[in-house]
């Protein structure tokens, strides 16, 4: 087994039972769910093959809706996101740089890796509390659980790369 393959492996068990056993516990004001396993799909590297980003995420969603009970909600929103995924990198990386770039602070910068993490949390936000309330009958609620959940989720994420890039 390759080294990169151990760690996207521990990092998918660790944000699983991250999300499991203390975030789906966290509910800020009744709306707000901090909502970290979408760190997984942002630090795909730039040549990881589509399908291989579609498997990976499609798991995580799996796994989180499977002890989460949420059937299907994770696993589809987590699988749209890794659809966009590689083509919304494309717009924040320099087309000169090397194919086995990796997505992180260090290399994109805080203002690319922001603003690419933002795109990406709060395309999944927008999609997870739309499935899950399946109507837009509340929308006011609906945008206040999505932008509510995505703020925690961008900290959070913005944390774990602050030590990771140290």
């Amino acid at each position: 087994m390759s080294l990169d393959l151990l760690k996207r492996l521990g990092l998918f068990l660790g944000l699983c039972m991250a999300q499991i056993l203390i975030l789906n516990h966290i509910h800020l004001f009744g709306v707000t769910i901090p909502l970290l396993y979408v760190y997984f799909v942002i630090t795909f590297h730039r040549n990881t093959p589509k399908w291989a980003i579609l498997l990976w995420s499609f798991a995580l969603g799996l796994a989180i809706d499977v002890f989460s009970n949420t059937p299907g909600l994770a696993a589809g929103c987590l699988t749209l996101i890794a659809i966009m995924q590689p083509y919304l990198l494309e717009l924040f990386v320099p087309r000169d740089s090397i194919d086995e770039l990796e997505v992180s602070v260090k290399i994109l910068g805080w203002g690319n890796f922001t603003l690419f993490s933002v795109l990406l949390i709060l395309i999944f936000c927008l999609a997870f509390f739309a499935v899950e309330a399946f109507t837009f009958y509340n929308w006011v609620h609906w945008l206040v659980c999505a932008a509510s959940s995505a703020v925690p989720t961008l900290i959070l994420i913005l944390a774990i790369e602050s030590v990771r890039s140290k």
